[in-house]
This record gives C-alpha cells, sequence and structure tokens, in this order.
C-alpha cells in the first residue's frame, strides 16, 4: 500500500471517528478464502453472503477498534490475502 495513500486514509479515519469507536468491515473474496479473513478477527462475529453465482462471498466484521492505526493494521493484513476485495 502507498503510503501517501496511507496517510490520507487514516486522516479520513481520525475525522470521522473518536477513538475506541466501532468500525465496520466488508470484504469480498474469491469462495473459500473467507476462512483467511475470519482470522482476521477471532473474537468477533463476522458475516458471510454468497455472491448470486456463489463465486464471491462478501464477509462482513463489525469490530471495536482503538485507533486508525489499528483499522489500517487490519487493511495491511487482508491485503496479503489472495483475490481479496476490500470495501473502505
Amino acid at each position: 500500500m502507498d503510503q501517501q495513500w496511507l496517510d490520507n486514509f487514516r486522516e479520513k479515519l481520525d475525522q470521522h471517528h473518536s477513538w475506541p469507536s466501532l468500525y465496520i468491515f466488508k470484504f469480498i473474496v474469491p469462495t473459500g478464502k473467507e476462512g483467511e479473513v475470519k482470522l482476521l478477527f477471532p473474537r468477533n462475529t463476522v458475516t458471510e453472503k454468497l455472491s448470486e453465482h456463489g463465486k464471491y462471498t462478501s464477509v462482513t466484521a463489525q469490530v471495536m477498534m482503538q485507533s486508525s492505526e489499528a483499522v489500517i493494521n487490519i487493511y495491511i493484513q487482508a491485503s496479503k490475502i489472495e483475490g481479496i476485495v476490500a470495501a473502505l
């Protein structure tokens, strides 16, 4: 991830959230990869929804986050999952 993009994203997070804050993560992954996303949120409830043709699964987690840096760290970890699309 580009450092300038990360800095801009961090600034936007800090403008729109008072930390700690509930944050909703949404990802789309090829079906079969949802377990890798769920590992990012071991203590949280994660919901899944299969796409119409079953090729992709959307994964959503509502998590109490302590800072914008903590949110960014999740996205950095998630970016390592092959085929993932993050919905920011």
